[in-house]
């Protein structure tokens, strides 16, 4: 299974539609069996879904994203964790300890984002 998280400086980004890279961990029997980043090659908002998807992408653990985003990934079959923050690192093994902290209502629904804004979680 891989688990992507958004990625940013070694933090977990919070702008799914904007993300550049993502961070990929590919897990089995609990562990991680391997780490790579890798590049959204310039896809934004709904095309993440997709782009996503076509690398195996079982679950997306992110910051904050728009209803349009939620529903592509649910309709790719992506589980997503979103409202998450922090080192992503830290991120992969509290959701393998099953005590990821995220906010499944989490809703970033603007989409004239001026410099510094920041979703609500």
């Amino acid at each position: 299974m891989k688990v992507a998280i958004t990625h940013d400086n070694g933090q977990v980004y919070q702008h799914f539609g904007y993300t550049k890279e993502f961070k990929v961990y590919s897990i089995e029997d609990n562990k991680i069996i391997s780490e790579e980043i890798i590049s959204s090659n310039g896809s934004g908002h709904g095309a993440l879904a997709d782009f996503l998807a076509g690398q195996d992408i079982a679950v997306l653990i992110c910051g904050g994203i728009g209803g349009g985003a939620k529903t592509a990934l649910d309709e790719a079959g992506i589980t997503l964790y979103c409202g998450v923050e922090g080192d992503v690192d830290v991120q992969i093994a509290d959701y393998l300890g099953e005590c990821l902290n995220h906010d499944p209502n989490t809703l970033c629904n603007h989409h004239n984002h001026e410099e510094g804004h920041t979703c609500s979680h």
